[in-house]
């Protein structure tokens, strides 16, 4: 874990220094809402993009530096799920879950095009976005029992990680104080137990699976100690995809232009 954190402070700082060396113009604080949806890719469903998409919802506050970059702050709230009954040769396994997350996100926005809410010309634009991200989460059963104190493998597991998140999305200015953005958010995390699901069933080789809940430690009754249960190598993923409304708040203006105005009418900067 704390090898994680170490990458994430460096990934910060750098797109922080990216920002920071970005000329200074007029800048707005936009602060919103977000709704849409969220899924998981991990143990349970590894590949399938958008499949059991659950509700989630959040807050926004982003600070326009210029109309190319921005620093934006998150924090959405969603809940997550699977079951193998879903997903094709998986079904023997029979395991499934729900997770509850809250995650809080730190992330640079690039914008393909100028662009600032109100502009009758600089109105629209496609944008990238990379970050860093800490989450809370609570692995239960489809009927709300929660996983963690079980220890369905044996192991415990902190209740939170990081992640990375980036994506893509789409600007668009409602009116002269609002506006839009559809967005596709992924998050590349550092656990593997947003499942519940990462590495073999426990128990000693040749014995009989020790849990304290052998039901949901291994439902199907077809596996024994040792054998495979998750891969922990392949660290789960969340993503998002929604709508985010904002509205605008002017909070430092042209001064260059103010400047050059009084330089014309015979002042001094």
């Amino acid at each position: 874990m704390k090898k994680e954190a170490r990458f994430l402070l460096i990934l910060f700082i750098f797109l922080f220094e990216i920002a920071s060396k970005m000329p200074l113009k007029a800048q707005d604080i936009e602060v919103g809402i977000f709704g849409g949806g969220a899924y998981y890719i991990g143990d349970i469903n590894p590949q399938k993009h958008f499949n059991d998409i659950r509700p989630s919802f959040g807050f926004v506050g982003r600070y326009d530096l210029g109309t190319r970059w921005a620093f934006r702050f998150s924090y959405t709230n969603a809940e997550v799920q699977s079951d193998d009954s879903k997903v094709k040769y998986r079904e023997e396994r029979m395991l499934s879950f729900k997770t509850k997350i809250n995650d809080f996100s730190i992330i640079t926005e690039f914008n393909f095009l100028p662009y600032f809410i109100g502009s009758k010309r600089d109105y629209f634009t496609p944008y990238i976005f990379g970050g860093v991200s800490v989450f809370l989460y609570e692995p239960q059963t489809l009927d709300g029992e929660k996983l963690r104190p079980i220890q369905t493998e044996g192991k415990d597991y902190d209740k939170f990680a990081f992640s990375i998140p980036f994506g893509v999305g789409f600007k668009y200015s409602l009116a002269k104080r609002i506006g839009i953005a559809l967005e596709w958010r992924m998050h590349k995390t550092f656990t593997d137990y947003i499942d519940d699901v990462s590495d073999v069933y426990p128990g000693e080789i040749g014995g009989e699976i020790i849990s304290n809940r052998p039901d949901l430690t291994d439902p199907s009754g077809n596996y024994q100690p040792g054998m495979q249960r998750g891969n922990e190598n392949n660290k789960d993923w969340f993503s998002y995809a929604g709508i985010m409304i904002t509205y605008k708040f002017r909070i430092l203006r042209k001064q260059n232009c103010n400047n050059f105005n009084q330089w014309q009418g015979g002042g001094s900067f």
